[in-house]
């Protein structure tokens, strides 16, 4: 009996051939049949790492790294607010920030010149929508800048000026909204709600100061009145979107609420110690009468809330 290299049997150096007319395939084939089905290879290494800190597999995990770095001071507040802000720019669609249809600053251009060329220079904007007698009926977008030939020529017609509106639903998305801009070079768009009513304006530096904060000029104001805006109703009672650095006074006043909060001054300030953490975005909850839910937020503050007033329980409810 053949016992092969030391005492090994052959068929175990050497297995027996498949029934293929006694061929064997080349063990380079055999294995390269096996890999097709088998993860690639990995070294050690990588499967030590892998264990260690494995890679996340969603959003929130991806958050939960890029915090975990801001505190071993890998990439700083302002990077990681930006990082943030990418991502809710995602989430976010037109009706979430635009401005609303009541507060929106327009010229009606089916009145003299010389009627609504006051109103322009004291709102001080780059841009606005011209309507025709009504709010729903925008005809194009006015730019200021254009207005300098009404006192360089004899002859101006304002709507040889005006450029096309771009109307856009309120539910589209502000990172599809932001590459809308971009292509089109426009900065302004026009939302419209499901009925083709007007519903509010958008601007690009609206979308824009979701991902590196507020951006001001030298024409914007600290004005109380823009820290609350009432919104479409909601399912409940009323809405209104509110600045996070609102004093809790004229949050009161405006909504006919009493809450209260020794330790802070703000509305942020009020929701963070109700929630006891840093508020995140798309907390919903309530306090008293009100839902709240954060709209937007980073790693140091909060930034903007939705606030519903919840209709009062009649007293057989408790019953």
């Amino acid at each position: 009996m053949d016992c092969g290299f030391f005492g090994v049997p052959p068929q175990v150096l050497y297995p027996i051939p498949h029934r293929n007319n006694g061929y064997m395939p080349p063990m380079q084939d055999h294995l390269s049949g096996v890999k097709s089905d088998a993860k690639p290879h990995r070294s050690l290494f990588e499967r030590l790492t892998a264990l260690i800190s494995p890679e996340p597999e969603n959003r929130a995990e991806l958050l939960e790294i890029l915090h975990d770095a801001h505190e071993r001071s890998l990439i700083d507040a302002d990077a990681l607010s930006m990082i943030e802000g990418v991502f809710q720019v995602s989430d976010l669609s037109a009706r979430d920030i635009m401005i609303p249809r009541s507060q929106m600053d327009v010229i009606d251009i089916s009145k003299p010149i010389e009627e609504w060329m006051p109103y322009v220079l004291s709102t001080a904007h780059s841009r606005f929508p011209a309507i025709e007698g009504e709010r729903d009926k925008v005809i194009g977008i006015l730019l200021a800048k254009d207005l300098l030939r009404y006192y360089a020529e004899e002859s101006f017609d304002v709507r040889d000026m005006l450029r096309p509106a771009i109307f856009i639903p309120e539910s589209k998305r502000l990172n599809v909204l932001l590459r809308d801009f971009r292509a089109s070079r426009n900065h302004m768009a026009i939302v419209v709600d499901e009925y083709s009513g007007v519903a509010g304006l958008i601007t690009i530096e609206d979308v824009l100061e979701q991902i590196v904060g507020d951006i001001e000029d030298e024409y914007d104001f600290d004005e109380e009145e823009d820290n609350i805006l009432a919104i479409k109703q909601g399912v409940y009672g009323p809405r209104w979107r509110i600045k996070a650095l609102t004093e809790i006074e004229q949050f009161n006043q405006t909504l006919g609420v009493k809450l209260t909060d020794d330790d802070v001054d703000t509305i942020g300030g009020l929701v963070a110690n109700h929630l006891g953490r840093m508020p995140r975005k798309g907390d919903v909850f309530d306090i008293e009468r009100l839902r709240f839910e954060v709209l937007r937020a980073d790693a140091r503050q909060v930034h903007a809330l939705l606030v519903e007033k919840l209709p009062e329980l009649d007293s057989e409810d408790h019953d």
